[in-house]
């Protein structure tokens, strides 16, 4: 009876709800297994149950019989004779999906070894396999009239009731018994949607974590021709981008990450880019500039005779904050079939990704501003698209860590008048005051700093020493520098080729490539007591070449407890 139970599971999936299956079944064999690793087993692990007749297997486990699983979480039907599984994927108690595999088993190869083991009363013999580079050792019996094993693997041997993956994480029977399962009322009543198996893989891996849409085949470029989109912001003649974000509740104990995608739509050269959140805390902020002009924002001067505008938190202003740093390529995709190189494959995008918990307190529950900016003066730009991704790690009730937004010299507005951050041609270079209400606790300054000024004297191709004082002491003293820019080249189809046999993109710069991420320092300070705090970074930047200048784009933010 089982066996025609399943079977008509089987074919009816995705065609008949599971409430239209009769589930009452005769008396089946359960066997409960637990996982040990190194020789220690967790007492209260959630037991895989496999239940099995003489021609059909499912595989389940002790909170999916109860009701308790955490979604998402699958079961999987098998026959082994017919070589062939059915994976159900319980994404919630409403969305149900299902994939079949008739090639899985058919392809497993195993080497039959002269051991033997009693495991639970029943002589096995043992078999072994090698997948992924993993040395997977099955002690199977075929004492018993039933087929079955904890996972996949080994299905059509006989019964697995020992399986070793590298000799260290074990899974083994501990109990064989007869029962009648009692399936919960959502998995009677769920109606299974079949997939493909890469949707349904894909289906799975996403329910996992929360997707945050953002942007997408968005055109950042220069013109004032544009194709409307519903809650895009377009500033600076379309070289900026923001959009307001509703983030959900987020908790210290999730991490969160920032994909985006570029191409390039037209533009041959390599950018400046950056995402950024815009404080909205303050009686000014960022969004007032963009709308009003450069000229509004607070202005910052160190006696070198230049205003900048809107780079230092003041009482009533808060700068940008830098969520990720990115260079694009040159010319990514849309050249890709214009320059044709022996050995070389261009790829067809640039695929950036940065972690960015530590924002959390300014996300969680909030409408935010998000905004991408390139720097470009091309009427066909770039084209980006652009997730935050939200997931779940260890369970953690810490509080969110506080975030205060200092600097951020990256001139977003270049293309609406934002001067470059040429300050360190001062002996001052860049310096602020900060309050601290009350101390913060393991204060790290996040800091970003990239060099620019591409001729050959000027400070993107040599080596400057970023010095950081705060309170009058030293607390960062390096030379930001990217030896592995050779690394990226094919990402780089229109780089303009030297008589010396490099690449523009294989030269060493001031802290980024083309094509890449430049990561942010954290800089450990320790406790910082309540306050008031200076602050200062010092570049020697180089001198002016004619029309040609070099500039330093840094941003800070402190965070801590």
């Amino acid at each position: 009876m089982f066996r025609n139970l399943i079977f008509s599971i089987l074919v009816l999936v995705g065609n008949q709800i599971f409430s239209q299956i009769q589930f009452e079944t005769d008396r089946l064999t359960r066997i409960s297994y637990e996982v040990s690793y190194h020789g220690q087993k967790d007492s209260n692990q959630n037991q895989i149950w496999v239940y099995a007749d003489e021609k059909n297997v499912w595989m389940t486990n002790r909170d999916q019989l109860s009701g308790d699983a955490k979604f998402p979480f699958e079961m999987t039907f098998v026959q082994p004779d017919e070589k062939k599984f059915t994976q159900i994927a319980f994404l919630n108690k409403s969305e149900v999906i299902s994939m079949v595999d008739n090639e899985s088993i058919e392809k497993q190869e195993f080497e039959f070894l002269n051991e033997t083991e009693k495991i639970l009363g029943y002589n096995c013999k043992k078999a072994r396999t090698i997948i992924n580079s993993n040395t997977i050792e099955i002690w199977y019996t075929n004492d018993l009239k039933i087929k079955g094993a904890p996972t996949t693997l080994g299905q059509e041997l006989g019964l697995v009731l020992k399986w070793v993956r590298n000799g260290n994480y074990e899974i083994s029977a501990t109990e064989i018994k007869k029962e009648k399962p009692n399936w919960p009322d959502f998995i009677r009543n769920s109606k299974p949607k079949t997939l493909d198996k890469l949707d349904y893989q894909d289906k799975i891996w996403k329910s996992r974590f929360t997707t945050l849409p953002i942007f997408e085949n968005q055109l950042i470029h220069w013109s004032e021709e544009f194709e409307p989109r519903e809650g895009v912001m377009r500033f600076a003649n379309g070289t900026i981008v923001v959009k307001k974000v509703k983030f959900p509740e987020i908790k210290a104990s999730q991490q969160i990450f920032l994909d985006l995608i570029e191409q390039s739509n037209g533009d041959a050269y390599d950018r400046t880019g950056t995402v950024f959140l815009i404080p909205t805390d303050k009686k000014q902020s960022f969004l007032d500039g963009l709308k009003k002009g450069a000229k509004t924002l607070p202005i910052y001067t160190n006696g070198n005779g230049k205003e900048y505008q809107g780079v230092v938190a003041t009482e009533t202003y808060s700068p940008l904050v830098e969520l990720m740093r990115f260079f694009t390529p040159f010319g990514v995709n849309h050249f890709n079939d214009r320059v044709m190189l022996k050995g070389k494959t261009w790829q067809d995008s640039v695929i950036y990704r940065q972690e960015i918990s530590q924002f959390a307190s300014l996300m969680t529950e909030k409408e935010a501003y998000i905004g991408v900016f390139i720097g470009n003066y091309d009427k066909g730009g770039h084209k980006i698209s652009m997730n935050i991704t939200i997931h779940n790690d260890r369970n953690s009730d810490e509080p969110l860590k506080k975030v205060i937004p200092l600097f951020n010299t990256l001139n977003v507005m270049e293309m609406a008048g934002q001067d470059y951050a040429t300050m360190f041609d001062s002996e001052k270079g860049l310096e602020l005051e900060f309050e601290l209400k009350e101390t913060l606790k393991n204060a790290q300054l996040r800091y970003i700093t990239t060099g620019h000024g591409g001729w050959s004297n000027g400070d993107e191709f040599l080596p400057k020493k970023n010095t950081i004082f705060l309170d009058g002491k030293i607390v960062f003293d390096l030379i930001p520098w990217r030896e592995d820019c050779g690394s990226y080249r094919l990402y780089n189809p229109v780089s303009g080729n030297f008589q010396n046999g490099l690449s523009s993109s294989d030269y060493s710069r001031s802290n980024w490539c083309p094509g890449t991420v430049t990561n942010p320092y954290l800089i450990d300070l320790g406790d910082l007591p309540a306050g008031k705090h200076k602050l200062q970074v010092k570049i020697p930047q180089g001198a002016p070449e004619g029309t040609s200048f070099s500039a330093w784009n840094i941003s800070g933010v402190l965070v801590g407890d």
